[in-house]
């Protein structure tokens, strides 16, 4: 049985980068602020309504949420857990700070942490936005605020998530989160965990 998974912050990358969301069963709806890169569906993660209420299984976000303000992150949140159906759950990555906080500490700031696509990653980068990006002209590629394990999952908690699991990743200084709508076991949330975690 197919199922759907909305893919906020889709950029141009498609499911197939996504290891969980690889299978044929999953069908991607793309979703983004920025119409260059022609999702299904333009919008903002703080108003989401041109997605239906539950209507999604789903819902995957990969370095998004700290382009918002923080203020703007609990509303992202809700909209997250207002789309998703009533046993749906939301995969969401975004900079770990307390590992890049360790980096600038140690004197790094400036330093390559490690390569991407986009070529060499500072710290400097992942807290305040993709440098050569933003110089270009994508100011999308901004970050406004950043996170904990356990400042995200208590963002998470007062969005309505009733189970999480995740955690920090310091050698890739990010984190990883999956919150779900509904309770459940600690087994069930470890195989999930298995499947849609890196």
């Amino acid at each position: 049985m197919e199922k759907s998974f909305l893919h906020v912050g889709c950029g141009s990358q498609s499911k197939r980068t996504i290891k969980g969301f690889s299978g044929e069963e999953w069908r991607e709806i793309r979703f983004d602020i920025d119409s260059d890169v022609e999702p299904d569906i333009i919008g903002s993660m703080t108003d989401m309504s041109a997605v239906e209420t539950a209507s999604v299984d789903a819902l995957f976000s990969s370095h998004n949420i700290e382009h918002l303000f923080a203020h703007e992150v609990p509303l992202a949140l809700s909209e997250f857990n207002r789309v998703l159906a009533p046993n749906g759950f939301a995969v969401i990555t975004c900079p770990d700070v307390t590992s890049v906080c360790q980096a600038v500490v140690d004197g790094k700031l400036l330093d390559p942490l490690y390569e991407s696509p986009a070529g060499p990653i500072s710290a400097i980068d992942i807290l305040w936005g993709h440098r050569a990006a933003i110089a270009d002209g994508n100011q999308f590629m901004a970050h406004k605020c950043g996170f904990t394990i356990s400042v995200l999952k208590e963002l998470m908690f007062q969005a309505g998530f009733k189970t999480t699991i995740g955690g920090a990743r310091p050698s890739a200084f990010d984190l990883w989160v999956i919150g779900l709508k509904a309770q459940i076991s600690n087994e069930d949330a470890q195989a999930l965990g298995k499947v849609f975690l890196p």
